[in-house]
């Protein structure tokens, strides 16, 4: 087991008072067998009522809500995390899914089936084109072997880089330009993996990383496939391994643009900025 402490702070600054409307925040980890919340602080300025819920998703969104006018907003959380995800290979695969291809079955099928759904058809051609670099329709393989092949190839031939720009870059757009951040990479594999008539989702969260533990950083992003018989499984192309106690878990969608880690609003003729930190800190 190893825990960590996740401090996240995000600040907004008004070039005049505005008044904030309501903001949704998803900030609690994903609690389950694998991960445990010992504390969780959230704080804002200025005071704000809080009203939780679980979604769609089962992600933890608190709706924040503002009665005074201000030209500034802090929002910190603070957490401390259990993380007992320590052998991502740990996990049994349902016989007939051990090999690709293959077809989920009964309940699964009608389940899984939002997960599944394709981009438009000219990013379907792009990502078809595109799995041809690693693998031909008629080749049988082992189903953890092929999502490990598409974690690696992404890893492996398309540049990290962190970008500051809202949203999520398409799939052309991100092989066109060889380059890409973890969101975008996670939504290619997503992409990718769809194709290929499996089930796969977006996770927001965060990673720790060593190399830069004493740095400032940012929320991370990966993508998990459902399995039968072992479940949601979690694949980060941006360092090309699996999931693992390193990651942290936050909010999952069938989208990436569902699960931004702060949205709302405000009202007024202001002029805003945004400053963002996130610091995990592995704990004795």
């Amino acid at each position: 087991m190893q825990r960590y402490k996740i401090f996240h702070r995000t600040y907004y600054n008004y070039s005049s008072s505005v008044i904030l409307g309501p903001h949704r925040l998803l900030l609690r980890p994903r609690e389950d067998y694998e991960l445990r919340i010992e504390s969780f602080i959230l704080k804002m300025t200025p005071d704000a009522a809080l009203l939780w819920h679980r979604d769609i998703e089962g992600n933890s969104v608190a709706i924040a809500t503002f009665t005074l006018p201000t030209t500034q907003l802090l929002i910190e959380s603070e957490v401390i995390i259990q993380q007992y995800n320590e052998a991502p290979l740990d996990f049994i695969v349902s016989d007939y899914a051990l090999r690709y291809p293959f077809v989920y079955r009964g309940e699964e099928e009608i389940l899984l089936s939002a997960y599944k759904a394709l981009p438009d058809p000219h990013s379907v051609a792009s990502v078809n084109q595109w799995i041809k670099n690693f693998w031909h329709p008629g080749e049988k393989i082992q189903t953890y072997t092929l999502l490990q092949r598409i974690n690696e190839y992404i890893y492996r031939t398309l540049a990290y880089r962190i970008r500051e720009e809202p949203g999520v870059q398409s799939v052309e757009q991100t092989l066109a330009y060889g380059s890409g951040s973890c969101r975008d990479f996670a939504f290619l594999f997503m992409q990718a993996v769809r194709s290929l008539g499996l089930a796969a989702r977006f996770v927001s969260g965060y990673l720790y990383a060593p190399l830069m533990a004493a740095q400032i950083g940012s929320t991370h992003a990966w993508a998990e496939v459902y399995l039968p018989g072992a479940g949601w499984k979690g694949f980060d192309p941006s360092i090309g391994k699996m999931a693992g106690s390193d990651h942290i878990a936050v909010a999952v969608a069938r989208l990436p643009e569902a699960v931004p880690p702060i949205s709302g609003s405000f009202a007024g003729t202001a002029i805003s900025s945004l400053a963002v930190g996130v610091w995990v800190t592995p704990l004795i």
